[in-house]
């Protein structure tokens, strides 16, 4: 193969990339149902209709609450692969590994320190 037909690949993907998620958006505004009245257009939030002023200031600590535990969630997807292979890796792998679990270690330890870990 020379290496127009291996970039060729990657022009398709390009290519293909912003079409294969248009259809099914596009198909489904065409195709859907459209009877649209009041109770369809109101705002829902969780069932409740609000009472009073909806507009609450939340603490800054509960996103930042959210955003480690969301940061450790998705490290820990990461890591998953890595320890289904453990078996076969060389030691290059495995010190990838050890270092990533250190910053991620180190990362907690940060959040800890700065009493981000807090629910107040």
């Amino acid at each position: 193969m020379n290496v127009l037909s291996e970039w060729a690949f990657i022009g398709v993907f390009f290519v293909l990339a912003p079409i294969l998620p248009a259809v099914p958006i596009l198909l489904g505004g065409v195709l859907s149902p459209k009877k649209p009245n009041a109770i369809k257009q109101a705002t829902y939030e969780c069932g409740v209709e609000t009472v009073g002023d909806t507009w609450v200031q939340f603490k800054v600590q509960y996103y930042i609450y959210g955003l480690v535990f969301l940061i450790f969630d998705v490290e820990m997807v990461f890591l998953f692969p890595w320890a289904v292979a453990y078996g076969q890796l060389d030691f290059f792998a495995f010190a990838a590994g050890v270092l990533f679990i250190f910053l991620l270690s180190d990362a907690l330890v940060y959040a800890w320190k700065k009493n981000a870990l807090e629910w107040a």
